[in-house]
């Protein structure tokens, strides 16, 4: 795993280890077509990434330009490797790191009044929980007007046209997996 472009470009990232199964980072392929997805450059915008796991689409982010990055995960091997890779590229100013479930995360940023114009979700595909993920993600209100919500989600994962507000703008599909990209009103 690297970073694949801007201030960062070509620096590795820490993975999980083989035998951790319950991990599993965006592939680089996958990360550069969703940034180009979003625009090569994110010119200081507030970034989510819940469900960090190696903060791998987070700290791209960062390396494209956003102002600031909270990584949410509750699992102690994708928090050390949050922390582990921020640390490596120099990131720490602009990362905070939440050891908390997602909707607990979201709840806690709600009531903080925060706001982000990018929200990643990767959960387990496992999980199935994409409806879940929206609904948590506008009822903590932390999507700026006009905001984007992407998630990765298995391909055998439905994912609505809209929900709770959030409308469906574009998906894109890499074997198994489904990302679904979706616009705040």
């Amino acid at each position: 795993m690297r970073i694949v472009a801007g201030s960062a470009k070509g620096r590795a990232l820490t993975g999980p280890k083989p035998s951790s199964g319950h991990i599993r980072p965006t592939a680089d392929r996958v990360r550069e077509t969703i940034f180009n997805m979003l625009g090569q450059f994110l010119d200081g915008q507030a970034v989510l990434d819940l469900y960090a796991g190696t903060g791998a689409l987070g700290l791209e982010a960062l390396s494209r330009g956003a102002g600031r990055l909270v990584l949410v995960d509750q699992d102690r091997e994708a928090l050390a490797l949050c922390r582990k890779n921020t640390d490596a590229l120099g990131f720490g100013a602009q990362v905070s790191i939440l050891a908390q479930p997602v909707v607990r995360a979201l709840e806690t940023l709600g009531k903080q009044g925060q706001k982000f114009e990018l929200v990643f979700a990767d959960p387990p595909y496992a999980a199935r929980v994409v409806e879940t993920v929206l609904e948590a993600v506008v009822a903590a209100g932390v999507v700026t007007p006009g905001g984007t919500v992407m998630v990765e989600h298995d391909k055998r994962e439905a994912a609505p046209e809209s929900h709770s507000g959030l409308t469906l703008e574009d998906q894109r599909r890499f074997g198994d997996t489904l990302v679904s990209f979706y616009r705040a009103p």
